[in-house]
C-alpha cells in the first residue's frame, strides 16, 4: 500500500455548480447558510477512479505528486484518494499523510470580512470542513505510524495560531515551495531527523513592512534562513502527471507587482515555456476538462517587458494560440490580471479574445484586485498596479478603472473586482471613493452597444496580524463609510445576480433552474441582509445609492504605445 497519501482540504475539490465566484461559499459562517444549501451549491467530488483515487486533484496535489514521482519515489508508493474512501488508503505501511489547505482556521480576507461583517462567533465553513477532515484523518491513522503533515497557502494560519497544531493533532506544518525538496520534506520528518543544514524547525513571518522574521517551534519545517536558494528553479517546477481540479494549468510564479499587503509579491518571478504550459493543459483536457484556466498570479505579466510592466503582447498572444489549438480545447481563462492593462491597451484585449473565443454564450472570468476608488490609497499601497498607466498623468484610479471595465466587457471578459476596507491610512473619503467607482461602473453601459458594464466587487476587510494574533479581529466595528462600500458592492451583486443566474447556471433543467433560484434569491438576500445592518448602524442608504452617479466617466480610449 501507499507510503505517502496526498490529499486536500475538502473544499478544494468540489465544483460549485461551475459558477466561479461560489468557490468563495466556504468562506461565509456556517449559521449565516444553512447546511443543506451550502451542499448543493457546493456541490459534490468528481466520481472516484476505479482503484478509488481521485479522478482528480487540487493542482498543489497534483505537483507534489508530480515531485515526488521525479525525485524517484515510485508512482505505486504515492496514493490521492477520494475524500469518500480516503480510510481505505491509510494502513500500516503508511508513513506520511499530508494535506494542502487554503484557510484551515477561516483567517483568509474573505472569511474574515464575513467575521467583521457580521460578528459572528460561529464557524466558517471552511474551517468546519476542515477539522471534520482532520478528525477523519486522525480516526483513519489511529494506532498506525503514519504522520500527519499540512501545507499549502493556508499554512500561514498555523504560525498565528500554532496552538492549534496541538488541538487537531496535527504533528507537523510545513512553509514554503516544495516542488524541489518534498522527498526530503516527507523522508526528514518521517525519521525524525532533521537536516539542520537545509531546513529550519520553526517557520516564517512578515511585519507590515514584508520584513522577515524567524520563529522556533518543533512542529514547523522550513527552508533554513540565508540560504542562497528560497524556492525551486524553473526547472525543478514538475508538469502534473493527472488532471487538477477545475482543469488548472500554471503558466507563471510570483507576480513583481509589489502591492504592500500581498505575500504573493516576494515570491521569485518564473515562467513556464509555452511547451510546457501545453503539456499540462493536454493532462487536463485528456482528463475530460475542456477549459483550461491558467494559473497565475498576475496574467499581463507574464514575460513582461520592462520595469513599466509594459505587457509582452506577443508572449501573450503566443500562449492563448498555442493553448486554444490544442485538440479538445474550448476556452481559456486567467485566474488573476490588473486593470491597468484593457484600460491601456484595448486591442490587446481584443486580439486575445478573437483567438480564445469570447462572446456573449462564452465570457472570460479574471479576478481582478481593484481594492479601492482612492487615487491616495492605490499610490500608497499598490503603486505599481497602475502600470503603465500613472494616476495624474492617465486620469484618476477611478478612470483607469472604469476604463478598463468597459475595454474588458466590451470584448466579453467580465472581470471579479476585490476591494478592500481597513487600510492602513485609509479615511472615510477613501471608502466613499469606492463607493462612488462600484456605482459609476454599476450604471455604466459599454459605448454604442446599450450593454451594461458586467463585474462583481467583492468587499474584504484588511485585518491587522496583530489583531489576528491577539484575537480581538471581533472589536472591529465598520464605520458608515466603510459598511457603504459593503452595501455598494453587495447592491451591485444582487443586480448581477437577479440578471445572470439563470443565463449562466450548468447542468440539467432541474438543476439549473434550482442553481439560478438559490444564486437569484441569495444575491437579493445577502444585499437586504447587509442593507438590515447598515440601517441599525444608522447608514443613509440612499446616500449610499445616489453617490457618485453624477461623475460617470467618458469613455477616454486611453492608450500606451510600446516601442
Amino acid at each position: 500500500m501507499a507510503k505517502y497519501v496526498l490529499i486536500s482540504d475538502s473544499t478544494l475539490v468540489s465544483h460549485y455548480r461551475n459558477f466561479p465566484l461560489l468557490t468563495f461559499l466556504p468562506c461565509a459562517p456556517s449559521e449565516k447558510v444553512p447546511g443543506s444549501v451550502y451542499n448543493f451549491l457546493k456541490g459534490s467530488q468528481a466520481p472516484p477512479l476505479p482503484n478509488l483515487e481521485a479522478r482528480f486533484a487540487a493542482y498543489s496535489i497534483r505537483k507534489i505528486e508530480a515531485a515526488l514521482i521525479r525525485s524517484g519515489v515510485r508512482k505505486e508508493d504515492i496514493a490521492v484518494p477520494h475524500h469518500k474512501y480516503l480510510e481505505n488508503f491509510i494502513t500500516n505501511d503508511t508513513e506520511i499523510i499530508a494535506v494542502s489547505t487554503m484557510d484551515p482556521l477561516g483567517f483568509g480576507p474573505l472569511t474574515m470580512s464575513y467575521n467583521v461583517l457580521f460578528g459572528s462567533n460561529h464557524k466558517p465553513w471552511v474551517r468546519v470542513e476542515w477539522e471534520n477532515l482532520i478528525k477523519r484523518l486522525n480516526r483513519a491513522r489511529a494506532g498506525k505510524k503514519a504522520k500527519l503533515i499540512v501545507g499549502g497557502p493556508g499554512v500561514w494560519e498555523f504560525t498565528i495560531e500554532p496552538a492549534a497544531l496541538e488541538q487537531e493533532g496535527i504533528d507537523f506544518a510545513v512553509q514554503g515551495e516544495c516542488d524541489d525538496i518534498i522527498k526530503q520534506v516527507f523522508e526528514q520528518l518521517n525519521s525524525g531527523i532533521v537536516d539542520e543544514n537545509q531546513f529550519h524547525r520553526g517557520y516564517m513571518t512578515y511585519d507590515m513592512q514584508f520584513h522577515r522574521s524567524y520563529t522556533d517551534n518543533q512542529k514547523f519545517l522550513t527552508r533554513k534562513p540565508g540560504l542562497s536558494k528560497g524556492a525551486p528553479t524553473l526547472d525543478e517546477l514538475p508538469a502534473i502527471m493527472r488532471p487538477a481540479m477545475m482543469g488548472l494549468t500554471e503558466i507563471m510564479r510570483g507576480c513583481g507587482i509589489g502591492c504592500d499587503f500581498c505575500e504573493v509579491t516576494l515570491r521569485p518571478m518564473r515562467y513556464y515555456p509555452v511547451e510546457r504550459i501545453v503539456e499540462e493543459a493536454k493532462i487536463n483536457i485528456n482528463g475530460g476538462y475542456s477549459n483550461v484556466w491558467m494559473q497565475t498570479d498576475e496574467f499581463f505579466a507574464y514575460k513582461h517587458l520592462n520595469a513599466k510592466f509594459e505587457p509582452n503582447q506577443d508572449a501573450l498572444i503566443e500562449v492563448a494560440r498555442a493553448i486554444m489549438a490544442i485538440d479538445g480545447v474550448k476556452s481559456t481563462n486567467p485566474t488573476h490580471g490588473r486593470i491597468s492593462i484593457p484600460a491601456a491597451y484595448p486591442e490587446l484585449i481584443q486580439k486575445l479574445s478573437a483567438i480564445i473565443k469570447a462572446g456573449p454564450s462564452n465570457w472570460i472570468g479574471v479576478q481582478v484586485g481593484v481594492e479601492t476608488g482612492s487615487d491616495k490609497l492605490a499610490h500608497k499601497h499598490m503603486p505599481n498596479k497602475t502600470l503603465p498607466l500613472k494616476i495624474g498623468v492617465d486620469g484618476t484610479w477611478k478612470e483607469i478603472v472604469w476604463q478598463g471595465t468597459h475595454n474588458f466587457n466590451k470584448y466579453y471578459w467580465r472581470p471579479a473586482f476585490t476591494v478592500q476596507v481597513g487600510q492602513m491610512v485609509e479615511t472615510d473619503e477613501d471608502n466613499w471613493d469606492t463607493v462612488a467607482l462600484i456605482n459609476q461602473m454599476s450604471n455604466s453601459f459599454i459605448e454604442g452597444t446599450g450593454r451594461p458594464f458586467e463585474f462583481t466587487a467583492t468587499p474584504m476587510q484588511n485585518v491587522p496580524l496583530g489583531l489576528i494574533k491577539s484575537r480581538e479581529f471581533s472589536s472591529i466595528t465598520l464605520n458608515e463609510a466603510q459598511l457603504a462600500v459593503y452595501y455598494a458592492s453587495y447592491r451591485h451583486l444582487a443586480k448581477m445576480a437577479m440578471r445572470d443566474a439563470k443565463r449562466d447556471a450548468r447542468g440539467n433543467a432541474l438543476v439549473r433552474y434550482g442553481t439560478a433560484g438559490i444564486i437569484y434569491s441569495g444575491g437579493w438576500g445577502m444585499m437586504k441582509l447587509v442593507e438590515s445592518i447598515c440601517k441599525k448602524k444608522r447608514v443613509d442608504i440612499e446616500k449610499v445609492k445616489r453617490w457618485g452617479l453624477d461623475e460617470i466617466p467618458k469613455n477616454r480610449q486611453t492608450m500606451v504605445m510600446t516601442n
